[in-house]
C-alpha cells in the first residue's frame, strides 16, 4: 500500500470516527451554519405550506418530533401519543407474544381501572378485544385510525398556533438553504463508474458521512446520458426505503452533477461472497440478505419502478451488517397498466424475457433475486462459473435453455425458491402473480424471517462488518472501498 493511500485511509477513518473531538466532525462554524431564521422570515412559508396532518406530523421526521413535543405539554394528548407508540410496538411484536402485548396495552391505556389516565377517545372500540388474535389485530388497527382522526382535529389546529409549529417552519426554512460543494468536506475516492467517481464526503454542519456520486458533465454529454442521469435522480427522490440507497442531497458544480447518497462502508456483496473464506454463505445469512433485498424490491415495485440490474456488485453492506440496493442507473418507472421493453442489465443476471427483448414489468427483478440466492448459497452464479471465460452469447443461451444445477449446499427450501424464481416463463415465476412480493415473503425459505420486524429495522444480522473494521480498520477501508491493497495484505486480511 503506497503512502498516499495510507494517508487517505487515515483521514477518512478519522472523519468516520468524528475527528476525535467534541464537535464530532462538525465545522467550527456549525452553529452559524445552522442558525434559525427569525420567525418573521417564515411568513410566506406559513401561508403557503400544505396543512396536511399526516405529512406534517407523521411522515416528516422533524415535524413528527415537534408535534410529539407539543402533545407532551398536554396530559391527554401525551397519553394518546404513548398509546400510538405502544401500538407501533405491537405491530412488530412476534406472533407468539402479540396477545400478551395486546393485553398490556389494554390494561395500561384502555381499562377502566386506570381511571383518569384512560385514553377516552378510543373507548367505543374496545368491546371485543379478548376473542382472538384476529380481533386484536383488527381492533387495534381501528384504534390507531381513531387516534389519528382525533389528533388531526383540534390538537392539530392548536399545534399550528404553537411555538412548536414556529420551530418547524424555521427548520423548513433552514432546509431551503442552497446546497453546494462547500456544504461538504471531500475525502478519498471509493470507486469509479461509467460517468465519474464516487468519493466519501462529510456535511460540515453536522459531521454526518455520505457517499458523493459525481457524474462528469463531459462524459454524460459524450455518451448522451443526460436522460439516464436525470432518471436516476428522479427515481432516487421517489424512493424512501431502508433497503435502497437514499438520496440526501443533490447539487452541481461547473464540471459535474453530484448525488449525495447513503454511505455504505461494508463493501459489496460480491466481495463478501468470494473474499471472506470459502465462497458463499451459510443458510441464515443468505436468508437475511435475500429478505432485505426482497423488501427493497417490494418498495421499488410499489412505486412502479423496476430495478433491472440486480447483481452482487450492486448490493452494498453498511457498518451494522444490513444491505441496500445501490446504483439505480438502469431502473425505470413502468407506466400504470403498461409493459416496457429494454435489453439492459448484466450478462448472467438478465432474465430470459430481457434477453429476448420481450415486454415485461417487474419480472426481471425476481429473476435477479433468484440469481442472488443461488450465488450466495453456491458460491458461484447459476449460469457461469466464476472466472469462466465464455462468450456473452453462450451465457445467454444457457439462461434461455439450460436448467441450473444444485449442489448439496442447497436445502430443499433453497432449491425450491431458486427454481420458482428462476422459472424461464415470467408468467409462472414466483413474485410475478397478483400478490407479487407477498408470495415471495410467504415462501418456506423465509419461515424464520419476521418481515414486519425486519422492515422496522429491529432484526439484527448475524454478520456485522463493523467488528472486522474495528479489528483491521485501515486494511478494511483500503480493500473494500479502495481496492488498492497488495496481494499479501489482502491474504493477511482474509485470514
Amino acid at each position: 500500500m503506497d503512502l498516499e493511500n495510507i494517508v487517505a485511509n487515515t483521514v477518512l477513518l478519522k472523519a468516520r470516527e468524528g475527528g476525535g473531538g467534541k464537535r464530532k466532525g462538525r465545522s467550527k462554524k456549525w452553529r452559524e451554519i445552522l442558525r434559525f431564521p427569525h420567525i418573521s422570515q417564515c411568513v410566506e412559508l406559513r401561508n403557503s405550506i400544505e396543512r396536511d396532518y399526516f405529512s406534517l406530523c407523521e411522515k416528516q421526521p422533524i415535524g413528527r418530533l415537534l408535534f410529539r413535543h407539543f402533545c407532551e405539554t398536554k396530559p391527554g394528548l401525551m397519553r394518546c401519543i404513548h398509546l400510538l407508540d405502544a401500538m407501533e410496538d405491537y405491530e412488530v411484536t412476534p406472533d407468539e407474544k402479540r396477545k400478551s402485548r395486546g393485553e398490556q396495552i389494554i390494561q395500561r391505556f384502555l381499562s377502566k381501572q386506570v381511571g383518569h389516565h384512560r385514553v377516552s377517545v378510543a373507548g367505543p372500540y374496545t368491546s371485543d378485544l379478548t376473542e382472538s388474535n384476529y380481533c386484536w389485530d383488527r381492533e387495534l388497527k381501528f384504534l390507531c385510525v381513531t387516534l389519528h382522526e382525533h389528533l388531526s382535529g383540534t390538537p392539530f389546529r392548536d399545534y399550528q398556533e404553537s411555538m412548536y409549529f414556529d420551530r418547524f417552519l424555521q427548520w423548513k426554512m433552514l432546509e431551503r438553504q442552497p446546497v453546494t460543494k462547500d456544504t461538504f468536506r471531500q475525502y478519498r475516492v471509493l470507486g469509479k463508474g461509467g460517468f465519474g467517481e464516487v468519493c466519501a464526503c462529510q456535511v460540515r454542519a453536522t459531521g454526518k458521512m455520505y457517499a458523493c456520486k459525481k457524474l462528469e458533465k463531459k462524459r454524460i454529454k459524450k455518451r448522451k446520458g443526460e436522460s439516464m442521469a436525470l432518471n436516476e435522480k428522479q427515481i432516487l427522490e421517489k424512493v424512501n426505503s431502508r433497503f435502497v440507497v437514499s438520496l440526501a442531497y443533490a447539487y452541481e458544480t461547473k464540471d459535474a452533477l453530484c448525488l449525495v447518497l447513503t454511505i455504505m462502508n461494508g463493501g459489496d456483496l460480491k466481495f463478501h461472497i468470494y473474499n471472506m473464506g470459502t465462497p458463499g454463505f451459510e443458510k441464515e445469512r443468505v436468508q437475511f440478505y435475500a429478505a432485505e433485498i426482497c423488501c427493497g424490491l417490494d418498495h421499488l415495485h410499489r412505486e412502479s419502478i423496476v430495478y433491472r440490474d440486480l447483481k452482487p456488485e450492486n448490493i452494498l453492506l453498511d457498518d451494522h451488517g444490513h444491505i441496500r440496493i445501490s446504483d439505480l442507473g438502469l431502473a425505470i418507472k413502468v407506466p400504470e397498466g403498461e409493459l416496457i421493453r429494454g435489453r439492459v442489465g448484466t450478462v448472467g443476471y438478465m432474465a430470459p424475457e430481457v434477453i429476448n427483448n420481450e415486454k415485461y414489468a417487474m419480472s426481471p427483478d425476481w429473476w435477479g433475486l433468484g440469481c442472488l440466492i443461488y450465488e450466495m448459497t453456491a458460491g458461484r452464479s447459476p449460469f457461469r462459473a466464476r472466472k469462466e471465460r465464455v462468450k456473452r452469447e453462450e451465457v445467454e443461451k444457457r439462461v434461455q435453455e439450460e436448467q441450473e444445477e444444485y449442489s448439496d449446499r442447497f436445502t430443499e427450501d433453497a432449491k425450491a425458491i431458486c427454481r420458482m424464481l428462476l422459472t424461464k416463463d415470467p408468467k409462472q415465476r414466483l413474485g410475478c402473480q397478483l400478490v407479487r412480493a407477498d408470495a415471495v415473503k410467504a415462501h418456506p425459505f423465509f419461515e424464520n424471517i419476521n418481515f414486519k420486524r425486519l422492515e422496522a429495522g429491529i432484526l439484527e444480522p448475524s454478520f456485522v462488518w463493523s467488528h472486522i473494521c474495528t479489528k483491521w480498520p485501515l486494511t478494511a477501508i483500503s480493500y473494500v472501498v479502495g481496492r488498492c491493497c497488495s496481494r499479501a495484505l489482502v491474504t493477511l486480511f482474509v485470514l
